[in-house]
């Protein structure tokens, strides 16, 4: 189906930049239900499990909230709010730093990375079949064409 289709559009785009520009916009925001949708038996948003994905890769070592900060896909989340969710869920634990008591670090717990593989197990075979229009040579035209889109662009994600 086409996007003007499922849109319900009743004008036409004012030109191709255009119909790309919602499409780009409508085709995240039905890959962000793909991803609520998987995430939603574990009880996580996807600003959590991006955020325990971003712990897992620091593991064994602590990160720092600034650190969670800066690497989240979703920059306008306030990642001290979703830490303590997570701690109460018990899958990070937040110590205060020992050489700076005004900083908080922040680790991936055990039941958090075993919550990471078990969804992950589940993300590998659904986010391959949701993909699965796409042959593999589109799938990597269309990361270096969404790679070239944002590092082209005045706004790139300075602003976030």
């Amino acid at each position: 189906m086409t996007l003007e289709k499922e849109i319900h559009q009743v004008r036409p785009f004012r030109n191709d930049y255009h119909r790309a520009f919602v499409n780009i916009i409508y085709s995240g925001k039905w890959m962000l239900q793909f991803s609520n949708d998987l995430l939603k038996p574990y009880n996580l948003t996807p600003q959590q499990y991006n955020i325990l994905r971003i712990l897992r890769g620091q593991y064994p070592e602590a990160s720092t909230i600034i650190y969670i900060r800066e690497r989240m896909l979703d920059r306008m989340s306030d990642a001290s709010r979703i830490v303590e969710v997570l701690r109460k869920k018990g899958l990070v634990e937040r110590n205060v730093c020992e050489g700076n008591r005004r900083r908080m670090d922040v680790l991936i717990t055990e039941k958090g990375l075993y919550l990471l593989s078990e969804i992950e197990k589940e993300e590998n075979e659904r986010m391959d079949k949701h993909l699965s229009a796409l042959d593999e040579q589109e799938i990597n035209q269309l990361n270096l064409l969404l790679d070239q889109l944002r590092n082209h662009t005045d706004y790139a994600l300075k602003s976030a």
